[in-house]
């Protein structure tokens, strides 16, 4: 480790001292926390900090997920928010039987008048002769089925004669065709202009636009989910579910923290807003409104970023000779003015203590039979569910008799398991490399490359602290920023169904590197930096001691940062860009006091909506619940709410962490054990 970071990390751990008797339990604790997670931020790259000379504080992160609070801000820069719950569904008009009979005779009457536009009557008895066209009229009036006595074998001829029949009679006849190739026709009432029309005014509001007043019908249905401690492809499972269609029908442009409250917009196809809107009935957690339809539908990418709500509990400084809002105030200032590195937070790297970048190694390197022993491995800080399915594997490698202990929660851990209990063993008992490779690639598309580009994430947090290291907040000869004299080209190579906006990397544009003309002229600042996960569609620093870095690092790991080229695709890296500092915007801070542990000190929407809609109506309303802040009552612990917004991929625990001096979990909470680091 250089001076440098040695002095960086001297700083924060002397930022943080205590007396002897708290280092020495506080030293318990964190080697605990960093034994039970397995790895720590020096293990994924995260090294440094840009304001190490600034104090830090101790404070408790998502003690309650009402403590983190999420909003979606769109491509216009709009934050997301929760203003309604759809609409009450109005109860059907009952009609008596004396206006349903007069309807059926209105509708018999028209029926027997109405006539074919003469031009596609013409082009009707021409394909199937006068006799068959007075058949197919008659099936139109009185509703009898008939069958065409010609046959036609020409498919494109086919859809045509289908697409005549519904112009030629108002979409009201259906036509199938048979093993001959003839037609049957019969009439389709619930395709009847009446019906048609009765069902768009039962939608009509009391300003007659119809779908309860969200107007005409189109291919997709927008809407705002707010969710409580749930991720987004749970809530997405859990509406598809409730309305059997497949989840591929419901897009979104980002994900979303699990222990949070967060509000994002989603799109839907294929379902009738009524049917989406009573979900409300069912949902647990979750609440859907903020209806809109539109002709395309959302797709990930398709946001700015994310606004922050975050309490930090419990706060205090090591030094008690430093005052705290001061700290804040200080630390928030450096914020704002510097940033942060924006390093892939420990998120990133999954939960269990093989970390996720071990595995992708592995991936990348085509040792399939190691990168499934490690995802199937019994360790210290797994679902303990699947211990006993991990011990199987391990001491007898029965790939069916583990399966039947394995939850289904885990995914990959099924699918090789699955896989693998269907395959033949060696002679010696074993499972071939081939084996192991089918068994990988029975793992959900979007779980398997995420280890590869956890890995790329642990390459740039190296590189990105090594580039800080170096040349710190200075504009250097041979950095890259993104060229936009060029058409935009994606350089990710990643698809929508990816596992989230930060996979895909903003699709930027080229880059290009900086030239000491650029540097005299100040034509860029450090916030247009950026550097490139290794990849083969990427443009590396013409920096030589930047660029040697990728070198050396991957020569480690037996890789070429020019070599990122695999024969199977999903592992074959394309690269992508990622600006080394963000800055975050809006930022702002309030300090309240309270004492009980579980008192909220935030309102989320759903707070505030339920709370302005009873005071509107005269109902019973909490007046603290009206704003996003409780009123500070008092207290003796002290807590600090932030309010700030960050770009797409920019990960809110490492601006906390350059805020608090402290080491991030991957849980996403913060865990004071710099003693360790």
């Amino acid at each position: 480790m250089s001076d440098f970071l040695d002095a960086t990390v001297k700083r924060s751990l002397d930022t943080h001292a205590d007396s002897p008797e708290n280092a020495t339990k506080k030293q318990k604790i964190g080697q605990r926390i960093l034994i039970d997670s397995g790895i720590h931020e020096a293990d994924v790259g995260i090294t440094l900090f840009l304001s190490p000379d600034l104090p830090g504080f101790r404070g408790q992160i998502k003690q309650r997920y009402t403590d983190f609070l999420v909003n979606e801000i769109d491509q216009e820069g709009n934050v997301i928010h929760l203003t309604d719950k759809g609409f009450k569904m109005p109860k059907k008009p009952q009609r008596s039987k004396e206006e349903t009979s007069a309807e059926k005779e209105a509708e018999a009457a028209r029926r027997q008048v109405f006539e074919v536009d003469p031009e596609l009557r013409k082009e009707l008895v021409e394909i199937f002769g006068e006799d068959d066209v007075l058949k197919i009229e008659c099936v139109y009036r009185i509703a009898n089925k008939m069958e065409t006595v010609k046959s036609f074998e020409d498919k494109s001829v086919r859809t045509k004669i289908h697409q005549l029949l519904r112009q030629a009679f108002d979409n009201e006849l259906e036509s199938v065709t048979t093993d001959t190739n003839t037609f049957k026709i019969a009439r389709s009432s619930r395709n009847s202009r009446t019906n048609k029309q009765e069902k768009i005014n039962q939608t009509k509001d009391a300003n007659g636009v119809e779908n309860w007043g969200y107007g005409s019908s189109k291919d997709f249905i927008h809407f705002t989910l707010h969710k409580e401690n749930k991720d987004t492809m749970e809530a997405v499972n859990v509406i598809t579910k409730l309305l059997r269609v497949p989840s591929r029908v419901i897009r979104y442009a980002g994900t979303k923290d699990r222990r949070a409250v967060t509000c994002q917009r989603l799109s839907i196809s294929k379902i009738g807003l009524d049917r989406l809107n009573a979900l409300n009935r069912t949902l647990k957690g979750m609440v859907i409104g903020n209806y809109n339809f539109s002709d395309t539908s959302l797709n990930l990418g398709d946001l700015m970023g994310n606004e922050f709500v975050i309490v930090i509990r419990d706060i205090s400084v090591s030094n008690g000779e430093v005052d705290l809002e001061e700290t804040i105030s200080n630390g928030c200032k450096s914020l704002t003015e510097n940033g942060f590195i924006n390093y892939f937070g420990m998120q990133r790297f999954g939960t269990f203590s093989i970390s996720t970048h071990t595995i992708g190694r592995e991936l990348l390197l085509s040792n399939w039979k190691k990168a499934a022993e490690l995802i199937l491995s019994d360790q210290e800080n797994v679902l303990p569910k699947s211990k006993e399915a991990r011990k199987i594997w391990a001491e007898t490698k029965d790939a069916a008799l583990a399966l039947k202990q394995m939850p289904r929660q885990c995914l990959a851990e099924n699918a090789l398991l699955y896989s693998l209990s269907n395959q033949r063993k060696e002679e010696d008992g074993t499972y071939s490399e081939n084996a192991y490779y089918a068994a990988i690639m029975k793992i959900p598309r979007n779980l398997r490359t995420m280890y590869v580009h956890a890995y790329q994430s642990y390459i740039w947090n190296s590189i990105a602290s090594k580039r800080i290291e170096l040349h710190g907040l200075k504009l250097v000869v041979g950095d890259l920023v993104i060229d936009n004299t060029e058409n935009p080209v994606s350089t990710t190579g990643v698809d929508d169904e990816n596992f989230d906006e930060d996979v895909r990397e903003d699709q930027f544009i080229r880059a290009k590197a900086v030239t000491q003309e650029d540097i005299d002229l100040g034509k860029y600042t450090m916030e247009d930096v950026v550097l490139p996960s290794p990849g083969f569609d990427v443009l590396y620093p013409s920096n030589e001691e930047l660029k040697q870095l990728y070198v050396d690092m991957l020569k480690v790991d037996n890789m070429d940062p020019f070599d990122m080229r695999r024969k199977v695709r999903d592992f074959s890296l394309a690269g992508s860009y990622r600006n080394v500092i963000q800055k975050p915007k809006s930022l702002d801070y309030k300090v309240i006091h309270y004492d009980d542990p579980s008192q909220q000190l935030v309102n989320t929407d759903l707070d505030i909506l339920n709370n302005t809609r009873a005071k509107e109506s005269g109902q019973k309303y909490m007046k603290a619940k009206l704003d996003r802040y409780m009123p500070d009552k008092g207290g003796e612990k002290t807590a600090v709410v932030l309010k700030f917004q960050l770009g797409t991929s920019a990960y809110a625990t490492m601006a906390l962490r350059e805020l608090m001096k402290l080491e991030t979990s991957r849980r996403g909470d913060m865990c004071d054990v710099k003693e360790n680091f």
